[in-house]
């Protein structure tokens, strides 16, 4: 993904989609709204299309979010987010994809495209935060406004990347420290088919940053990215769900 350069009072640009620096707001379409997600873009890249599927699941005490499934053509990217409260559980979900881009390089800025990614940011520093990156996260708070609250960690779940990358987590080149990188399905998986995933985000939040109390949860993002190798993805996630780990 190429993103713009933002200015040095910015350029933790860092922090997006989920802190929004180098990130804007769209229109989101009526279906999408009604189903909670708010969709968002990378200033200067055409945006890629999203819409939402029908819930599938009964709560059963946990949380279940309506799915979403996207389009991107070549060039294109974007994301859709919404807010989520409480403590880390388990997060569940299945997804599927029909196309996307080829092995890339997750690790490093620049031709990191990938098929979909699941972000969840917490509300609460990694340890050994410094002031850089907290006085960054208050600029982009600021930029954000009151009514948007942003992450102060990040957990990103990726099927996409070569499965060379360091792991089972690496940190995410464009977080600036806050954020880790998992890819679960490297972009070579079978295609055409919905596979199941289940992560506990309390006990990947201590592997990937230490410390013993993972923070409370504030968003989750599901995006696409495509610019860099100018693929089409077409590719979908239902049966989002976060309940107790069993």
């Amino acid at each position: 993904m190429r993103r713009p350069t933002a200015a040095p009072a910015l350029c933790l640009a860092a922090l997006a989609p989920l802190l929004a620096a180098a990130a804007e707001r769209l229109p989101t379409p009526p279906d999408l709204a009604a189903a909670g997600w708010q969709a968002g873009a990378w200033r200067g890249m055409p945006s890629a299309r999203f819409g939402p599927l029908p819930l599938r699941l009964q709560a059963g005490g946990a949380t279940v979010l309506p799915g979403v499934w996207l389009h991107a053509e070549p060039g294109e990217g974007g994301f859709v987010w919404r807010p989520l409260a409480g403590r880390p559980a388990c997060l569940s979900w299945r997804w599927r994809v029909e196309e996307g881009p080829p092995p890339t390089d997750l690790a490093r800025r620049g031709g990191d495209d990938r098929a979909i990614s699941i972000s969840v940011g917490f509300d609460g520093w990694p340890p050994g935060a410094g002031v850089w990156v907290r006085t960054q996260h208050a600029a982009a708070q600021a930029l954000a406004g009151d009514g948007v609250p942003l992450p102060r960690s990040v957990l990103t779940y990726v099927w996409g990347g070569s499965g060379r990358e360091p792991g089972p987590f690496f940190a995410n080149p464009w977080l600036g420290g806050v954020g880790r990188v998992r890819v679960l399905r490297p972009a070579g998986a079978p295609r055409g088919v919905w596979v199941e995933e289940r992560v506990d985000l309390a006990a990947d939040w201590r592997r990937a940053f230490g410390g013993q109390d993972p923070p409370p949860l504030v968003k989750i993002t599901i995006g696409t990215d495509a610019d860099d190798t100018r693929s089409r993805v077409r590719a979908a996630v239902e049966d989002l769900r976060l309940g107790p780990c069993r």
